[in-house]
């Protein structure tokens, strides 16, 4: 598909690699942010990755939409480069009881056995595709396809913070509590989300995940240390 350009109001301009949810596409993504993060043209605000498209926030009275895509069509012949600065997290995750309330259903409808999800997910590398719907709320691919299951017919108005889910081709982690549709499979004591940090957002586009199994008391023992802030998340850097 061809990169289209794609005005957003009056204040942004958006780039289109493709029309799916796609890692190549993502890469082409995360490449050209890289690439206007590295020496952004005179104007632009801020630039935001979507899971097809980069969106390029620009200040209307220092740049025109036509003046940034002038500036921005040539970037795309730079090639593909990932985004620097990747990280791997190894994200703790209890996958028992009220952490896990629709892994027995995930189970009985993908016709796996509770343990043999587990395996699959904890035994999966995600890409951060994105960040959205709530702050720091990663959406993350891709789920192995003996576990791909459309959203729950009946939505909750209440997901726990931390909690881990699965939909369609993704796997998510909820920041704060609030309604949402996927099934509940785990739960993590981490923040993902702190306005105390440097870095509000734990993880960004871009950065792998890896999901690490621990049992109730693990979780209840790295939940304390992460309300004194003793608890440092493991993670490493990508190598490029």
């Amino acid at each position: 598909m061809k990169v289209r350009f794609l005005s957003a109001g009056d204040r942004a301009l958006v780039v289109e690699f493709g029309d799916r949810v796609d890692r190549g596409l993502s890469e082409r993504v995360l490449g050209l942010d890289a690439i206007i993060r590295s020496n952004p043209p005179a104007g632009i605000v801020e630039t935001v990755p979507t899971f097809r498209s980069l969106t390029v926030y620009y200040d209307p009275l220092l740049t025109s939409r036509g003046e940034l895509q002038r500036a921005i069509a040539p970037l795309l012949d730079l090639g593909d480069n990932p985004r620097p600065g990747a990280t791997l997290w190894h994200v703790p995750v209890c996958y028992e009881g009220e952490f896990a309330p629709d892994l027995a259903e995930v189970a009985r409808l993908t016709g796996l056995a509770p343990d043999d999800v587990v395996a699959l997910h904890s035994g999966t590398r995600f890409h951060v595709y994105m960040l959205g719907f709530l702050p720091g709320f990663p959406y993350m691919g891709d789920l192995p396809p003996q576990l791909a299951l459309p959203r729950r017919a009946d939505p909750r108005l209440r997901v726990p913070a931390g909690s881990i889910s699965i939909a369609t081709s993704l796997t998510a982690i909820y920041p704060y509590e609030s309604p949402g549709g996927w099934h509940l499979i785990g739960a993590t004591p981490i923040r993902m989300f702190d306005p105390q940090r440097s870095k509000p957002a734990l993880f960004a586009p871009g950065d792998a995940v890896k999901f690490q199994r621990v049992d109730a008391a693990a979780f209840a023992s790295i939940r304390r240390a992460v309300e004194t802030r003793r608890y440092e998340v493991e993670c490493a850097p990508i190598a490029q």
